[in-house]
């Protein structure tokens, strides 16, 4: 006979994923487990010019080539003979490998890789690169780790973990026109700072967030690595299978049953209401330098950048486009824009959001990190950007004398417009 004492505990997502990972029917927040990795996944500038020397110094070999995936995203296209080195080595190791899933100048890894059907409800996945939490917007558990746990995950297959405790961000009802996903976790990085969940495993719930887009649901996943969190989550739905069945593979989709936060389990909440949520500006040098929009309206911008994985892909471009359709520029104000993936902007172009935003005077920028990551399109002295990237600290995307604001693609669009910091809702009405 079953009795209460001898139920399982409730369990977190973030515990469940971990707990099938690792081979056990529970985990414990604090407990130390070894996880089998489902998907190991890096760029051209965390991978192979990294990771190769090492696997030769050991004589190692990749422990299921099928499980690695290889994006070409941060030194593409190659300006200098650095870059061309970078790449090359990539290339040629890839070749080599004779490694089945490379996506070279597609697009930006975190936008990519899901595009290509790689990430599911249920799997444990690492990244070489800090926003790979972006992979839990599918349900997957999906971290960022180095180059040297990147090197134990590619030979055995595995690595440890600490189980996180995990924060629960709950959003009751609805984002007003104008406001998006972008606002949400900018009034969060400055409600809790950028290790507000210092290696915790961060859930976002409530009315609010099942009613975003997938692509939504990646922006905060993705920024919940500016909290500090391990992972971000997104407990797999409708939505979740509805856009997974549009990719690659997506005829087989693995069933989510019990993917979810079971009721009772412990963790801290924080409670949202998104229908009072006004766009929100991060300014510089910090992502946690939060507030609404007012407190800077009216500074004048040179650049405006709508780019990375943060801020590019298709739904970006259409709430920019909403903003801009019919319209131009302000004189004297550029306008950037980074599809996050060929994928993205084909579509965009399409169904003519893409002419919308070139016909308001955008400048179309290769499918890559460019900007966001510093290399590629970077500002100039004392210039004054708005961008829908991630980060905006102090010479990352310029000089050090280039003040970036970050904002959603909706203001950034309107700032683009009226030549100065701009609530997207004063010309969207």
């Amino acid at each position: 006979m079953t009795t209460a004492s001898t139920l399982p505990a409730p369990s977190t997502l973030a515990q469940k994923l971990i707990a099938r990972a690792s081979g056990r029917p529970h985990v414990t927040p604090g407990e130390i487990v070894n996880c089998r990795v489902d998907l190991a996944m890096f760029h051209d500038s965390s991978g192979p010019r990294r990771l190769q020397p090492m696997l030769e110094e050991l004589g190692a070999q990749i422990w299921d080539k099928s499980r690695v995936v290889l994006v070409l995203d941060h030194y593409v296209p190659e300006t200098n003979e650095e870059s061309r080195r970078i790449v090359r080595i990539a290339r040629d190791w890839a070749q080599a490998q004779a490694l089945p899933h490379v996506y070279d100048s597609q697009g930006i890894c975190h936008v990519v890789v899901p595009q290509g059907g790689h990430i599911r409800p249920g799997m444990f996945c690492v990244g070489g690169d800090s926003h790979s939490p972006t992979g839990g917007a599918f349900g997957a558990y999906m971290f960022g780790i180095g180059a040297t746990e990147m090197l134990g995950v590619v030979v055995t297959g595995e690595i440890w973990l600490r189980v996180p405790e995990t924060i629960t961000m709950d959003w009751s009802g609805r984002l007003p026109r104008g406001v998006c996903a972008k606002d949400m976790m900018l009034s969060m990085i400055a409600r809790f700072g950028m290790n507000g969940a210092d290696y915790q495993a961060v859930e976002f719930t409530g009315d609010a967030v099942r009613a975003l887009s997938m692509q939504e649901r990646m922006t905060l996943c993705n920024m919940s690595a500016e909290l500090g969190a391990q992972t971000g989550l997104v407990a797999p739905d409708a939505t979740t299978q509805q856009w997974l069945a549009g990719r690659p593979g997506g005829a087989d989709l693995p069933a989510a049953e019990g993917l979810f936060s079971d009721p009772g389990c412990t963790g801290t909440r924080h409670a949202f209401d998104a229908a009072t949520l006004s766009p929100q500006l991060a300014a510089p040098h910090s992502p946690a330098q939060g507030v609404p929009i007012d407190a800077h309206a009216g500074t004048r911008v040179d650049i405006a950048c709508i780019g990375a994985c943060t801020g590019a892909k298709l739904d970006d471009m259409r709430f920019a486009a909403e903003v801009l359709r019919g319209r131009k520029v302000a004189a004297g104000v550029q306008l950037l824009l980074a599809p996050a993936s060929l994928q993205d902007r084909a579509q965009a172009e399409r169904e003519g959001t893409m002419q919308a935003l070139t016909d308001a005077g955008a400048s179309i920028l290769p499918s890559t990190c460019g900007a966001c990551a510093g290399y590629g399109a970077s500002f100039g002295e004392d210039q004054t950007v708005i961008s829908s990237t991630a980060r905006n600290f102090k010479g990352r995307m310029g000089p050090a004398s280039t003040r970036v604001f970050l904002g959603s693609p909706y203001t950034v669009a309107a700032s683009a417009l009226c030549g100065r910091i701009a609530d997207p809702r004063e010309v969207m009405a």
